[in-house]
């Protein structure tokens, strides 16, 4: 949309100059674009409201929120509202795992999971759903493991409302930055955040691409060393290592296992 928007510009014989906005975060070039901070806020303000509903009823609350390409909501919600299992478009899951960190969950006392998954989601094996993904895996979890099972989408309620006071003052950086550009002339970039600082970059870096989670990203540790559960790892090993839990007094203790173990992932239907 940017790359399209700028030729129009330029063929009407306009000025341009871009400033990113997107709750989804995936603007390329820039770590934060504006209305990202505030849904994240959004999105974790309704965990922090499910984690108690959850635990009253011994259910696995469901938490879908916005992120079809990236999902920097989901995980960022996921780790500030202690989230049980995140999964986003960037890293694999498996519904065999999930049903284990439920399971799990339970053996240890914890009757109940929270769940945050982003609009769209993929398999190992390259299967990906888009849409309806929180009604998907309360159907597949309740039908596995036998857990009652709900869901929340979040919807638009992440695009409206008031501001953040970190994305107003994202905002007003973003809008004097701009006018700076134009008081000295300079037009065809974007205004961007990094390091601390908004820098302007030529429109043509940052179109047609999408900033994505990066699996490596230190946010996955972090959700990893959490215990939650953020899809598969990269090795066997690691794998195993996330199925694995301690006892009270430190100890490992191996995964329960169930007929969910056995079942093949259904991503069609």
């Amino acid at each position: 949309c940017l790359a399209i928007l700028h030729r129009i510009a330029k063929e009407a014989g306009f000025n341009f100059l871009a400033i990113p906005k997107t709750i989804d975060n995936d603007v390329y070039c820039t770590e934060y674009a504006i209305g990202y901070q505030t849904a994240v806020n959004v999105a974790t303000e309704a965990i922090d409201r499910l984690q108690s509903t959850a635990e009253s009823h011994q259910r696995v609350m469901i938490l879908e929120v916005m992120g079809r390409d990236a999902g920097h909501i989901a995980l960022n919600a996921g780790i500030a509202g202690g989230a049980h299992v995140v999964l986003i478009p960037e890293i694999p899951y498996n519904i065999n795992t999930i049903c284990r960190k439920i399971e799990q969950r339970q053996a240890q006392g914890f009757n109940f999971t929270v769940m945050v998954v982003s609009e769209a989601v993929c398999t190992r094996d390259g299967k990906c759903r888009v849409g309806k993904v929180g009604d998907y895996f309360s159907n597949l979890v309740t039908e596995l493991t036998g857990v009652d099972t709900r869901v929340t989408v979040l919807g638009h309620v992440q695009r409206g409302g008031i501001p953040s006071p970190s994305d107003r003052v994202l905002a007003s950086s973003f809008g004097v930055a701009a006018v700076d550009l134009i008081a000295q002339g300079i037009y065809d970039k974007m205004v961007t955040w990094q390091n601390h600082q908004v820098i302007p970059v030529p429109i043509e870096e940052a179109s047609g691409k999408i900033r994505k989670v990066d699996p490596h990203d230190t946010l996955i540790h972090t959700a990893r060393g959490l215990g939650i559960y953020v899809g598969e790892c990269e090795t066997t090993d690691q794998i195993y290592a996330e199925g694995m839990h301690y006892s009270q007094n430190g100890s490992h203790q191996s995964p329960t296992f169930s007929s969910a173990d056995l079942v093949q992932e259904r991503v069609s239907g």
